[in-house]
């Protein structure tokens, strides 16, 4: 029995190794530039704002409408990727978002921009919850968090990038006749396309259509997430409301409108704050959220680890979110130019894993058939959050001359979040000792 128990254990440990080659490094790229192109707008903020004439409401609601673009076409998204499967609709998003990305370069006016954000969150809805519902074809819940973690660095080393090609680009300001901050959309944007294309080429469809794996490893990859479905239980049903109905799914969304919003606010807002509140100039900006992004792909490479071998990933994600409500009130408070560094940077170790964490446990809380509606539903009402917080922090600044009362606003969203990440703890370690108790 310990033999074929070996021997089933080393079947499995070939097929995540191959998996994990195959799949994560073009995900990983993938997702480096969407992220790329969602917050770019950070960086070109202050040149862009400064040309056009943009105030922080302005930016504010342009920085937000991409997310209410992504809200609203989040579920139906969703649903066509399962319709025309995980590669082609993939890279049907990278392609438009793309094209869209670049397309800011030529943005003249408010109702310019207002659109174009639109359309960038319209063309980008689906990918992430898109991205889960394709793992869970493909990792089992041991090497899942890993599997999220692996590509979701590509959020902390946007950060990388960004800090480090920014200033750059920037700096090519009146090259061939156009301002820095569109080197920068168009730079970022172009090579999009060509991932996209890639993602089509190459990115698999499912485990029972490729020769890569053996007879054997397929079959136990198929074995392990029947396993799973049925440690989970039938669903209550097969239909939107049903997902939607799931109280689980329901405080998932909540925290994450708290979370998702005060975070993406912060990560729009932060090239501004800093100099604003620590007295830093661009140049130190840059390098600062550089190294934050190293930081923080460390961090996320540990934590996907620790919470696969503890089988609890809410509690990492809600330490985290402390830390995260604890660094914005820190910055709103102000002080010396090192305090905030030190502050920032301890967001930035943070701050991308929650996302992780806790997408990674949607799998906790939802079969597979309610994960493509249920996991676009969370993510719908996160990104409504990260719509309307953006145009709130940007009025606060607006009318009180100062980013203080908007950072502690959404430390406060912060806290809130933390508060209903450990009530959605307790709910599912509740459910994960009734069968014992019986």
């Amino acid at each position: 029995m310990a033999a074929g128990d070996n021997e089933r254990a080393a079947i499995g440990a070939g097929a995540m190794r191959k998996a994990m080659w195959r799949i994560i490094p073009l995900i990983l790229v993938a997702y480096l530039f969407a992220y790329l192109d969602r917050v770019n707008v950070s960086f070109a903020a202050t040149d862009m704002n400064a040309d056009l004439g943009f105030s922080a409401t302005v930016y504010g609601l342009g920085g937000g409408l991409f997310f209410l673009g992504y809200a609203l076409f989040e579920i139906p998204s969703n649903l066509l990727l399962v319709r025309f499967g995980a590669r082609q609709w993939i890279a049907r998003i990278m392609v438009t978002w793309g094209l869209l990305s670049a397309g800011m370069m030529f943005v003249s006016n408010a109702e310019q921009f207002y659109i174009l954000r639109f359309l960038l969150g319209v063309a980008e809805a689906g990918f992430y919850p898109g991205v889960i519902y394709y793992f869970s074809s493909w990792f089992p819940p041991c090497h899942r968090s890993r599997a999220v973690s692996r590509f979701y660095i590509a959020v902390p080393l946007a950060s990388l990038v960004m800090g480090a090609v920014s200033g750059w680009l920037l700096d090519l300001d009146g090259t061939a006749g156009l301002a820095g901050w569109q080197w920068l959309f168009l730079a970022q944007g172009l090579p999009t396309v060509l991932v996209g294309l890639a993602v089509l080429a190459w990115l698999p469809d499912r485990p029972a259509t490729v020769s890569w794996l053996t007879p054997a490893e397929r079959d136990w990859i198929e074995e392990e997430l029947a396993r799973e479905q049925r440690q989970m239980g039938a669903p209550s049903g097969h239909n939107i409301l049903a997902a939607l109905a799931n109280p689980r799914v329901q405080l998932n969304a909540a925290l994450s409108f708290l979370l998702i919003g005060a975070n993406i606010t912060f990560t729009l807002s932060a090239p501004m704050v800093l100099p604003a509140t620590g007295g830093l100039d661009r140049d130190a900006v840059g390098w600062i959220v550089s190294v934050g992004g190293i930081l923080g792909t460390l961090a996320m490479l540990w934590l996907g680890l620790e919470a696969d071998r503890r089988s609890d990933r809410f509690i990492y994600a809600f330490w985290c979110t402390v830390i995260i409500a604890v660094t914005y009130a820190v910055i709103g408070l102000g002080g010396p130019g090192l305090v905030i560094v030190l502050a920032y940077l301890a967001f930035a170790t943070v701050g991308p894993s929650v996302q992780m964490l806790l997408s990674s446990a949607w799998t906790d809380v939802m079969t597979k058939a309610e994960l493509a509606v249920g996991a676009a539903a969370i993510n719908t009402i996160a990104q409504i959050g990260a719509f309307v917080t953006p145009y709130a922090f940007g009025k606060l600044r607006d009318g009180t001359g100062s980013f203080d009362a908007g950072l502690y606003a959404i430390a406060a969203m912060a806290s809130g979040s933390a508060a209903l990440i450990w009530v959605l703890r307790q709910q599912v370690q509740n459910r994960e000792a009734q069968p014992a108790a019986m």
